[in-house]
């Protein structure tokens, strides 16, 4: 069965930076386009980002354009998201995800920013 298990969540302070990684099994992972999606406190599901299945091609949501950077490695069935100059609006569950809505995601990573 599909397995998402992401990682990398923690608490960082405005300005900071964190990795997040998603490990996948249970299906080839290398003919999906994969995604990122977040959801806020008290919010819905938000999508971040998008990455083809080679890599060559990425789409981010507006308000992590220039900060956010997603890759995936195919060997190694992993799919990244870095994330730097965090803001506080950026304090959400991050899940790796099949597809945009989040219907088919992990269990998810929190990623706290806070001074």
């Amino acid at each position: 069965q599909v397995q998402l298990v992401e990682s990398g969540g923690g608490l960082v302070q405005p300005g900071g930076s964190l990795r997040l990684s998603c490990a996948a099994s249970g299906f080839t992972f290398s003919s999906y386009w994969m995604y990122w999606v977040r959801q806020a406190p008290g919010k819905g599901l938000e999508w971040v980002s998008t990455i083809s299945t080679g890599g060559g091609t990425t789409y981010y949501t507006n308000s992590v354009k220039g900060r956010f950077t997603i890759s995936r490695d195919n060997a190694k069935n992993t799919l990244y998201l870095q994330m730097n100059s965090l803001k506080s609006e950026d304090t959400a569950v991050y899940y790796c995800s099949k597809d945009s809505i989040g219907a088919v995601r992990g269990q998810g990573t929190l990623v706290t920013v806070s001074s």
